[in-house]
């Protein structure tokens, strides 16, 4: 068996772990998200929270932990008697992210349902995590699918499992943690709304603290047992004391002044819905019982802000989580002051403000560390110059944005942009199953067995089926693609106020993308030639960031920025062939520098139109002559154009669908 890190040896992370013990503490504060870069102890310090957690009594066989003090009534191992159990470790169960929905929820034998009426059920996670941790690491690339069923258990507390009018229902109450780098993308805000806490990590900056996180965990790595019996007692402490916070909890009071301080708070960043609130109460109440009071003070209320607020008032992709501190204090002060607190209370063994309550408060890294990653435009290509470059300018604000969809029928990865063949959506038809049978077609399947009964010797009222009769279900839903932008930044573009409006279009569509679980991304042109701004990323805000950044000016070299624009999905289709590309050409269609570059540009467009790639050209051209240049490269790309101005109208969706209907 594996030797866990120990949760006291990580260094610094004080905010993680802080979180991390609050649930161990009250597992009713919903969970904790951790959002931060790659190599930032995520993994290992949640890993290392179940060894904390004090034993779950259960009862003897149950493959679904019922607690012997009130079991389950409805346990498909059931019914129990109210008794003794056993006891056993918490349990820690990871969720793939890319699992099957049978592995999450269970499987149900359709064939011995149908033929023999039993249900004969193989739980699936959701059972294994049931009065445990439910670990999804890369919690923002989980399939929509399995997000949606994480979603009702979470809600539910229950776990079901429907085959054509069979179902077995489950107890499911877990801890949700979730971990994810922002980086590949941003979370479905059904899901974010799930999670009691957030935290953002970062690696510290202070060489010391560094030095001591290597020095650890090669120490770790060359004797695990050893480097864990060093850290035995420090864990035994921290466990204990979980376990007389979780006594204390019930005694916890929560006074008429700290709850108006909360419901204050969730008011003044204007939270949607009344989840903030509750969850607020309960890691505050938390936040009393860990640091040994049974109390709540303002001190808790804010620590609870900090934690439960940033992911719960974002607006949009593109707005970065976190609170205004200095709006929190001075919220905090209005409404505090309630005749009903102490005003001098008894801070407890360490209090909120003493270093979060951690098991060693000296290892916290330092406040100002914000773990801010750098400017959007700092890792990319050096722009070349033709001349005349200008500095970037802000874009205007994003608007609606119609859908763009590619033409035909895809197989790619489940999303909310083109029809597709998937695993979820409406019933279009019938096929003998390769492999495992996940979606039954009960009329198909009834169809297939009938000729055969009188051979099979049927006698009773039962249906004969033999594993040939089964017939796999084949749906039709949507896909995400990958909506590639090439953007025009040359001189013809600088125009400020135009070149913020195109920005604002772009965004837009960004928002879009982000909505319809799309990878996005961006190449750029001027100068004398093109450059990948963002390789293809499901992070839709570093696209934004790179958009904001990027300056204008010189020549337009439109057939490079094309060509470029070729070369990378010619790589991404050796990545990942199954998503099907969509290109969005954002230019007023003039192309300079260099011989013959109208005519260059034509070449390179015509070589998207031979692969079959569907695209939109947005037409930026202004002014009251028009050369109709975008429309000329739109019909050699063979795709359509509209104007910014239609970009914003209703009437998009019917002009592309119509021309994208004819091309198909």
């Amino acid at each position: 068996m594996t030797i866990p890190f120990p949760f006291t040896a990580v260094v610094g992370q004080d905010d993680l772990r802080l979180a991390l013990l609050l649930n161990a503490v009250s597992p009713a504060v919903g969970g904790v998200l951790v959002r931060g870069e790659k190599g930032t102890a995520k993994s290992t310090a949640v890993r290392a929270l179940s060894a904390l957690l004090p034993e779950v009594p259960v009862v003897p066989g149950c493959r679904f932990s019922c607690d012997p003090a009130s079991p389950d009534p409805g346990c498909p191992d059931g019914p129990h008697e109210t008794g003794d159990g056993v006891e056993r470790p918490a349990r820690m169960v990871e969720l793939p992210v890319g699992a099957s929905e049978d592995r999450l929820v269970g499987a149900l034998d359709i064939e011995r349902a149908l033929s023999e009426g039993v249900k004969a059920f193989e739980p699936g996670l959701l059972a294994d995590a049931h009065r445990g941790i439910l670990y999804v690491d890369e919690v923002n690339l989980l399939h929509d699918h399995l997000v949606d069923l994480l979603l009702d258990a979470a809600a539910m507390g229950a776990s079901y499992v429907e085959r054509e009018g069979v179902s077995v229902r489950h107890a499911a109450r877990f801890l949700l943690v979730g971990t994810m780098n922002p980086e590949e993308g941003e979370l479905r805000p059904q899901l974010l709304d799930r999670f009691g806490l957030t935290v953002e990590v970062a690696a510290s900056r202070e060489p010391d603290q560094r030095v001591e996180v290597v020095r650890r965990r090669l120490a770790y790595d060359d004797d695990p047992a050893a480097f864990a019996a060093r850290w035995a007692e420090d864990e035994a402490e921290v466990r204990a004391r979980i376990v007389a916070a979780r006594e204390l909890l019930p005694s916890v009071r929560l006074g008429d002044g700290a709850l108006r301080q909360i419901a204050a708070t969730c008011a003044a960043f204007e939270v949607d819905g009344m989840r903030a609130d509750i969850v607020m109460a309960r890691t505050a109440t938390a936040l009393a019982a860990w640091a040994g009071r049974t109390d709540v003070l303002a001190e808790d209320v804010r620590q609870a802000a900090l934690l439960a607020l940033p992911h719960r008032r974002r607006r949009n992709p593109f707005d970065a989580p976190g609170l205004d501190e200095d709006k929190l204090d001075e919220t905090l002060e209005e409404f505090g002051g309630s005749e009903d607190d102490d005003p001098d209370p008894d801070p407890g063994p360490d209090g909120p403000g003493g270093g979060g309550g951690q098991p060693d408060p000296g290892e916290g890294p330092e406040r100002g560390d914000t773990g801010a990653r750098p400017e959007a435009g700092e890792g990319g290509q050096p722009q070349p110059s033709g001349g005349g470059e200008q500095s970037a300018v802000r874009a205007s604000e994003p608007f609606r944005a119609k859908v763009l969809s590619v033409p035909g029928i895809g197989e790619g990865v489940a999303g909310r942009r083109s029809r597709a063949r998937t695993e979820h959506g409406r019933t279009t038809g019938a096929r003998r199953p390769q492999g495992a049978l996940t979606k039954l077609h009960l009329a198909a399947t009834v169809q297939a067995a009938a000729p055969h009964q009188r051979a099979r010797g049927r006698s009773g009222p039962g249906l004969v089926v033999r594993r040939d009769d089964l017939r796999q279900a084949t749906r039709e839903g949507r896909e995400g693609n990958l909506v590639l932008f090439v953007v025009d930044a040359s001189g013809s573009m600088a125009a400020r106020q135009r070149m913020s409006a195109v920005k604002g279009a772009v965004l837009s569509l960004l928002l879009d993308a982000y909505q319809r679980r799309d990878k996005v991304g961006l190449v750029t042109f001027r100068g004398t030639g093109a450059d990948v701004a963002l390789p293809p990323t499901s992070s839709v805000d570093a696209a934004a960031a790179r958009l904001e950044s990027l300056p204008t000016g010189g020549r337009t070299p439109l057939a490079a920025g094309l060509l470029r624009a070729h070369d990378v999905l010619r790589v991404e289709r050796l990545r990942d062939p199954a998503r099907r590309p969509l290109v969005v050409v954002v230019t007023d269609g003039r192309a300079t520098g260099g011989p013959e570059p109208v005519a260059l540009a034509g070449r390179a467009a015509r070589l998207f139109a031979a692969d079959g790639v569907a695209s939109v050209v947005v037409d930026c051209e202004s002014g009251p002559v028009r050369l109709g240049l975008a429309g000329q490269l739109a019909g050699e790309l063979g795709g359509t154009a509209v104007t910014l101005d239609e970009l914003r109208a209703d009437s998009i969706a019917g002009l592309v669908k119509d021309v994208q209907r004819r091309a198909a």
